[in-house]
């Protein structure tokens, strides 16, 4: 075999060299420095964070009722009857113990009994919120929020709706309200919150 068929070996690494003066990584106590001062910038950084978090949840529950609102009076507006919104843990009856939290449910109410019937349409049905969150009516709005033909608000009794659903977290220090009036316009507000029952 000559010496022009022998095949050579390929270089497999380039050999390393030496660090030239002024030039060094990191040592171990840098390091260490480095982590510190990160250590110090996310443990101010998260409860900034996690207040962001739950104001965001806030917000998006409320203006998940807000909407369920609106479109209940623009159903009851078009289709010339009785629309109602009511909290469900199913989406097929209305509860009567619990939280709005659980869920809520828009519905044609027929017979106008503020009751979801067999053959009556539910038209939307909102899943429960997040488990950290609260959602409660006063009095006049704790079961169910009912719209007439008119696009006002109208007791099953005859009586005006109007009234306040709030929405808290466990963890936060303000809330939202969604506020009713008599004329079955909805609006939200936020507000402080001292407890979340």
């Amino acid at each position: 075999m000559n010496s022009s068929t022998q095949l050579q070996a390929p270089l497999l690494s380039t050999p390393i060299q030496p660090l030239r003066d002024g030039e060094r990584g990191f040592t171990l106590v840098e390091l260490v420095m480095v982590l510190a001062v990160m250590a110090v910038l996310v443990t101010f950084a998260v409860p900034s964070l996690r207040s962001l978090m739950d104001s965001s949840k806030l917000t998006a529950a409320s203006n998940s009722l807000l909407s369920s609102m609106h479109l209940a009076r623009s159903e009851a507006i078009k289709r010339g009857t009785r629309v109602v919104l009511c909290k469900t843990a199913d989406g097929v009856v209305c509860a009567e113990r619990g939280g709005w939290e659980q869920g809520w449910m828009v519905f044609h109410d027929i017979n106008n009994n503020g009751e979801r019937d067999g053959n009556e349409v539910v038209i939307q049905r909102i899943e429960p919120l997040a488990a950290s969150l609260r959602l409660t009516g006063n009095s006049t709005v704790a079961r169910y929020v009912s719209f007439i033909s008119t696009g006002g608000t109208k007791l099953i009794s005859g009586g005006f709706q109007a009234g306040t659903l709030t929405v808290c977290n466990h963890s936060a220090s303000e809330a939202r309200q969604i506020v009713l009036n008599a004329v079955g316009r909805p609006r939200v507000q936020r507000v402080s919150s001292t407890s979340c029952a």
